[in-house]
């Protein structure tokens, strides 16, 4: 099994950058596709980007496509989510989830505890 945990959320002015990591322990994140969900309280958790592992294929939302990048380091046990041009819209807690893959959360067994993204206007 392997365990999830998410770093490099902050508060952020529109227009601006953030960084987000999801560092994997227990088992390798090589061996799982990995994905970045988002939420707001009281909405329900909204898909982001995915990972896929052996062909490192990339999909994204269409809300953040082309301003979002997720990618992973060459040892693969980080996977990271570049976000440039930060909108308001953006702020919710970010989630790192390995398993299946695709668009939908319950394609994840593994979730991270979440990281806080808030930009400000």
């Amino acid at each position: 099994q392997v365990q999830l945990v998410e770093s490099g959320g902050g508060l952020v002015e529109a227009g601006g950058s953030l960084r987000l990591s999801c560092t994997a322990s227990g088992r390798a994140l090589s061996e799982y596709n990995v994905a970045w969900f988002r939420q707001v309280p009281g909405k329900e958790r909204e898909f982001v980007a995915v990972l896929y592992r052996h062909i490192a294929d990339t999909y994204y939302a269409e809300s953040v496509k082309g301003r979002f990048t997720i990618s992973r380091d060459s040892a693969r046990t980080t996977v990271y989510l570049q976000m440039n041009n930060l909108k308001p819209e953006d702020t919710a807690i970010y989630s790192c989830a390995a398993d299946s893959g695709g668009e939908s959360p319950r394609n994840y067994r593994y979730w991270g505890q979440g990281t806080q993204v808030t930009v400000s206007s």
